[in-house]
């Protein structure tokens, strides 16, 4: 059995609103750094992708770092447990065949949070997308290869 320290606080309060925007936020289980193989990244892209493309999220921008995903998106025509369970089971499965291993692979839970209104999508855009920068993979944030956003 897992260790899942404090992850029913990351349920608390968690609601799914249609059209509104969220920020989330998926770990890799004990943050191996599985996505530094090019590869493997995609293979999550495409889960990513396919939730775009089925009309449970409109995808506004993602980076995936060594070890965990930043995504922000719309939500649509799902709730934010179901497009985070199929996101994670479907990219699990993937990976873990590509891997040829098996068991876990993301942390239990994620963490989200509800983009207000009032705030900027593309200020919150940004600052996703500079992650590797701040986390010093890259120079420039073209230089990294797994990140896109609907405005940039």
């Amino acid at each position: 059995m897992l260790h899942k320290p404090n992850s029913h606080l990351l349920r608390r309060g968690r609601y799914s609103e249609p059209g509104r925007a969220y920020l989330v936020t998926a770990v890799v289980y004990q943050r191996r750094p599985v996505f530094a193989d090019l590869y493997l990244g995609r293979l999550l892209v495409a889960e990513l992708k396919r939730a775009h493309d089925l009309g449970l999220v409109n995808s506004l921008a993602w980076v995936i770092m060594p070890d965990h995903l930043h995504w922000l998106f719309e939500l649509r025509d799902a709730t934010l447990p179901e497009v985070m369970k199929r996101v994670k089971s479907c990219s699990t499965l993937a990976i873990n065949r590509a891997r040829r291993t098996h068991g876990a692979f993301w942390q239990y839970g994620y963490h989200d949070r509800a983009v207000r209104a009032d705030e900027d999508l593309i200020k919150a855009a940004r600052y996703i997308i500079a992650n590797p920068l701040r986390a010093g993979l890259v120079e420039h944030v073209g230089d990294y290869s797994l990140w896109d956003a609907a405005w940039l």
